[in-house]
């Protein structure tokens, strides 16, 4: 199934197709204040199940770290989604795309975490093993 998405503004149009790697929830300090939010719903993707649509020429990226690409609407300012090619997924704003129906399965970074969530999710210190991170939990 293919899910449409765009910018704030409409210009830039995306589309992603099939299902996602993962969701949940990040509660970093990078995504607190990129997304101006105390949490960031995320969706991750293979690279080769996202493709942009149209306004290709108005998707401007800001790199501060080396595993975190963040794509936003040079237009508007609206975010699109962050490549991690470390991790070799993109992560697609679940915002973003809002037909996908989002079904968290856990909190990353809940270390950070400003927002104490009570929902039975799984709640990693960082990141899964798997993913480079210690795969440690915090108890709620």
């Amino acid at each position: 199934m293919a899910h449409i998405g765009s910018c704030f503004c409409g210009t830039v149009k995306l589309e992603v197709s099939g299902e996602p790697e993962g969701m949940g929830y990040c509660h970093c300090r990078s995504c607190q204040s990129w997304s101006g939010g105390p949490v960031n719903a995320f969706s991750l993707w293979k690279p080769s199940a996202v493709r942009i649509t149209a306004g290709e020429e108005h998707v401007a990226t800001f790199q501060k770290t080396e595993t975190s690409q963040r794509q936003y609407c040079a237009k508007c300012g609206g975010h699109l989604m962050t490549n991690h090619p470390t991790f070799g997924l993109v992560d697609v704003f679940a915002a973003t795309i809002p037909t996908l129906a989002f079904v968290p399965g856990v909190h990353v970074n809940y270390a950070e975490t400003v927002l104490p969530m009570r929902d039975g999710l799984p709640k990693l210190k960082d990141f899964p093993k798997e993913l480079g991170g210690s795969g440690e939990a915090i108890a709620e």
